[in-house]
């Protein structure tokens, strides 16, 4: 089966699974199927045999799988899978969400800068209309009002007829399209920057404008809000974790009552919590370094309109090339402050959206059902746990065939990448999937190239002693619930599984995976300082200046000596000129004729038994 057939056997059978989703109610995407198709083959309970090549009949049983698992109802391990394709879909790199609003805005003011810079006026109607595109423009861009407002209309219209008067308009339509471009964007910051000055010297008296009201009003409503609703959304689901994991605590270490919920139930809702507490505290670290960097904003723009009024002061008239930086630097920290606007209400809308994945788990489990499950058991909060360990430390001495790190002995210990996401490996293994968090400060085991920590001393010299079947362990439980390769950081570990785009009938389920490695050597240039010779010159006339400057041939005086050889001899020097070569040139005319042929035949018309008799009339070259 060529590979172009089998590519797209595969995306019938998605495109199948989709369908029936969409058929029965439910709108699911191809990564979330891609997903499920990947969960399905790494289950053991569903027998597939990954030695074989699937057959027609493995493709049906998985689409029945697929299936099943997707129209669940009510399920804290299906919502959780569905938490994670989302997040993975909508959220990315700071980078890459400022890349993406410059996009958004730039894809907005196209329609607009295009008619600008394409115009082709000539009546005095068209020149108004023109200037009144720049100044919709210019408001759009800079944000500082609405274009149907009349107020930030007007002083837009007079900040920009003060450096760029109507009567300007006939130099910028001559313009080549991309300078046009560039004018509207420097006349936005410039109109921008002023009206930036004039807002902040409009109080009288000499009172200083406070800087929350120069700030844009989308700043001011999004960043308390949104570091709020983050901590309040967390502080929320910390509260359950801690409930869920006081639970399953409980029933682990006794026998379950008949009343009691399915532990699997638990765990689904203990893992659904968990990943959104993780999410969570992702979007906060960002809310966090918005606000850090709105602060920084804040201080720049307020220094830098510092300088601009010690700069203009009461002057009727001050130089433009003093000015205008000034005005474009304000307007660059307004935009960075619009910027910031953005990103921390695209981080609210990831919040809110995150919400409808935890729904299953609050219904199941209500507020009431956990206070009956709990009884009297104490809840204890992750914080609570780090502080029982606090005592315990791994003794490294003691551990001469084994790697530990510790805090006194390792720099940047905070920023260490742990294995499962900071999770103890071994409490998830003996304690059937229960997520423990690590402490680091018990002491970190590096083992393989990587880091694991754990959540007691006990736990950690137990994984320790044998890391290898305990990794084996984890893989299992995360075949088991598919939700944890996402939520233990486990990709790495299940690279070997091939991706649904790649997967077809007729080859096998696991494909061999391709180990690669980045690695990088760096020498030093001089090992040893004493090995570098300070006086090493690659230079020749550098060379020959230090043999000059060696010699001081200033300070010498030349002195002579008669041998026998030389006695009454002396040097002499004569000078001749060798032969002059002369050519004389002189020209002759000459010309020569020859006579021109003549043949005269004879008898050419006339009787026909006549004889044709040639004569060769040329006269001789004599002659």
């Amino acid at each position: 089966m060529s590979g172009a057939h089998a590519e797209s056997v595969i995306k019938n059978i998605i495109r199948e699974i989709v369908q029936q989703c969409a058929a029965r109610g439910h709108a699911v995407s191809d990564t979330l199927v891609a997903f499920m198709v990947k969960a399905a083959v790494l289950d053991p309970r569903n027998g597939f045999n990954v030695d074989r090549t699937l057959t027609k009949q493995d493709v049906q049983k998985l689409e029945e799988l697929c299936l099943g698992k997707l129209m669940e109802e009510c399920s804290p391990s299906l919502d959780t899978i569905k938490m994670q394709v989302h997040f993975d879909m909508n959220y990315t790199s700071r980078r890459e969400f400022l890349e993406e609003i410059h996009r958004v805005l730039e894809s907005r003011l196209s329609s607009v800068s295009r008619e600008i810079t394409d115009s082709r006026v000539k009546t005095r109607e068209e020149f108004d209309a023109l200037y009144c595109k720049i100044i919709t423009y210019i408001q759009l861009r800079s944000g500082m009002g609405s274009p149907t407002d009349d107020t930030a209309l007007k002083e837009a219209t007079a900040a920009l007829q003060s450096v760029f008067p109507q009567t300007e308009l006939g130099a910028f339509v001559v313009l080549l399209k991309g300078d046009k471009g560039q004018q509207l964007r420097e006349l936005t910051m410039i109109v921008t920057g002023i009206r930036l000055f004039n807002k902040a010297s409009s109080k009288k008296g000499g009172e200083e404008t406070d800087l929350q009201e120069l700030m844009p009003s989308i700043l001011n409503e999004a960043l308390p809000v949104t570091s709020k609703g983050i901590e309040e959304e967390l502080s929320v689901s910390q509260t359950l974790a801690w409930r869920y994991t006081s639970v399953l605590e409980k029933q682990s270490d006794g026998q379950p009552a008949e009343c009691d919920p399915p532990a699997v139930l638990l765990k689904q809702a203990l893992y659904n919590v968990r990943q959104h507490e993780v999410f969570l505290k992702m979007l906060l670290a960002d809310a966090c370094l918005c606000a850090k960097h709105v602060e920084m904003l804040q201080t720049a723009l307020s220094s830098q309109m510092k300088l601009l009024k010690e700069t203009i002061q009461a002057k009727t008239a001050v130089p433009t090339a003093n000015v205008f930086p000034r005005f474009k630097s304000l307007s660059e920290l307004w935009s960075a402050l619009q910027d910031e606007a953005q990103l921390l209400n695209i981080l609210r809308s990831i919040l809110l959206s995150l919400q409808p994945f935890t729904a299953s788990q609050a219904k199941i489990f209500s507020e009431a059902c956990v206070d009956g499950l709990l009884e009297a058991a104490e809840v204890k909060t992750d914080q609570q746990r780090m502080a029982e360990s606090a005592d315990e430390r791994i003794v490294p001495a003691e551990m001469n065939t084994q790697e530990w790190l510790l805090p006194e002995t390792t720099t940047s210990f905070d920023e260490l990448p742990l294995q499962y996401n900071g999770v103890c490996g071994y409490s998830l293994v003996t304690r059937d999937g229960l997520l423990l968090p690590g402490y680091p400060h018990i002491g970190v085991f590096h083992h393989e190239e990587k880091l694991y920590v754990f959540s007691s001393k006990e736990a950690a010299l137990a994984f320790a002693s044998s890391p290898g079947d305990f990794i084996a362990e984890v893989a299992e439980k995360a075949k088991l619930s598919p939700e944890l390769i996402q939520l233990l950081q486990l990709h790495r570990q299940f690279s070997c599984v091939s991706s649904y785009s790649e997967l077809q009938p007729g080859e096998s389920l696991l494909v061999k995976p391709i180990t690669k490695c980045e690695s990088g050597t760096q020498t030093d240039i001089h090992p040893l300082e004493t090995n570098i010779d300070k006086s090493y010159e690659w230079n020749e006339w550098e060379l020959r200046r230090k043999a000059i400057k060696l010699a001081d041939l200033r300070t010498k005086e030349t002195r002579s000596m008669q041998t026998d050889l030389s006695h009454r001899r002396r040097e002499t020097t004569t000078q001749t000129w060798p032969p002059k070569d002369a050519a004389t040139q002189s020209k002759r005319d000459g010309d020569s004729s020859v006579p021109r042929p003549q043949v005269y035949l004879a008898g050419l018309r006339g009787q026909r038994d006549a004889h044709v008799v040639k004569i060769n009339l040329t006269r001789p070259v004599d002659q």
